[in-house]
């Protein structure tokens, strides 16, 4: 068996300010996109060979009941490599860092911020001199 990919689902009150932040700073596309209720109650976005969803508690609600509480118990946080993470930083422009920009012990320089959703993502560049 061979595991072809995994896709992070995340959960948010309203998805559209989310789909912005990764489409308008990282280069992200819609895939996917199922309206509710006059606005979206899911999405999916892809770039290169990574992709992403979210789907609103409306909808989640709808279609997994049992899965709703555990879900809200959130946030989720993802850890998101990049080639250039400089670039990546600029991107935020006006986005919180919530995560300052640092060296880690295993060589990442990395730096976090939360999207509109209160999901915690970490950004990190690989290759550089380990810190204790």
């Amino acid at each position: 068996m061979n595991v072809n990919r995994i896709t992070p689902l995340l959960f948010a009150a309203e998805i559209e300010s989310c789909a912005k932040f990764w489409v308008d700073r990282l280069g992200y596309s819609k895939t996917a996109e199922v309206p509710e209720d006059g606005h979206l109650g899911f999405v999916m976005l892809s770039r290169d060979s990574t992709e992403l969803m979210y789907m609103t508690w409306t909808s989640l609600e709808k279609d997994m009941p049992a899965a709703a509480e555990p879900a809200k118990r959130g946030p989720s946080f993802l850890y998101v490599e990049v080639n250039d993470i400089e670039a990546t930083m600029a991107a935020m422009e006006g986005v919180e860092i919530v995560q300052p920009m640092r060296i880690t012990f295993y060589g990442a320089k990395e730096f976090g911020v939360q999207d509109p959703a209160g999901h915690f993502v970490t950004f990190a560049q690989m290759g550089f001199a380990p810190q204790s």
